[in-house]
């Protein structure tokens, strides 16, 4: 089944019975879903597997960030989980970035290779702290740039630099933006976030979408909304999503 669906839902959730049921309310050809840190240690990968049998593209969200041979050995394993999409720290530099890429071009299942940038939680005074000179948007740029070389397919960033990155690497590269929130929506513990037709205009490929979903009385009602409103967008900007694979 091809999954055209450019929303991407955080399952963010302790339990995996809650994340099943909430699953169960979603239709698999409308959407794409994440599963995260906490879902992934409670659950384990017999979930993933789960989730991927009921015909849902899933993205592993679980930012592997350590030693080359150790990143490439996880996405190895991640691959023969079937997922749709998997990621990795982009501040892990141009070695253990370059390795994931190697292991996932080994196996039989290639999910698409994302890296991180720079959290949507953080600001420039964040970065200040770690000791990381320049803005959020500078450094967004430079991790995106090692990425593109070393191989990744795209990155995670905040919608906020979509435009920026557009201009600056080639428009294959896939930008997956969280943060993401439809108007009147609470912001909750993200700093950088817009709307869904604002990510899609700016040239977002994927957009993360949690608790206005999950937290919906209807969440099947509220996906379908954002999807409309997605559609809208793509109206206007008729570009295919970059990086496409068929889950």
């Amino acid at each position: 089944m091809v999954n055209n669906s450019r929303i991407i839902v955080s399952l963010d959730y302790p339990d995996p019975l809650q994340a099943m049921e909430l699953a169960n309310k979603l239709d698999p050809g409308c959407c794409k879903l994440k599963v995260g840190k906490e879902l992934f240690t409670r659950s384990g990968p017999e979930f993933v597997k789960k989730l991927v049998h009921s015909g849902f593209p899933v993205f592993l969200d679980l930012k592997f960030h350590d030693i080359p041979n150790t990143v490439a050995a996880a996405c190895t394993a991640a691959t023969e989980l079937g997922i749709w999409m998997l990621n990795v720290h982009a501040s892990g530099g141009m070695k253990m970035i370059s390795a994931a890429r190697e292991a996932i071009d080994k196996a039989s299942h290639k999910p698409l290779l994302i890296a991180v940038t720079v959290l949507t939680s953080l600001a420039d005074d964040d970065l200040a702290v770690v000791g990381v000179n320049g803005s959020v948007k500078q450094q967004v740029l430079r991790l995106a740039r090692i990425s593109s070389d070393s191989g990744a397919d795209g990155v995670v960033c905040s919608a906020q630099e979509v435009a920026m990155l557009r201009q600056e690497i080639s428009p294959s590269f896939c930008l997956v933006t969280p943060g993401i929130r439809p108007r009147g929506a609470e912001a909750n513990d993200q700093i950088r976030i817009v709307t869904p037709s604002d990510a899609i205009e700016s040239g977002s490929d994927y957009l993360v979408i949690g608790r206005p979903i999950t937290q919906a009385r209807e969440p099947l009602q509220a996906l379908l909304s954002i999807e409309q409103e997605v559609n809208a967008a793509l109206l206007k900007v008729r570009k295919p999503a970059a990086g496409t694979l068929n889950p």
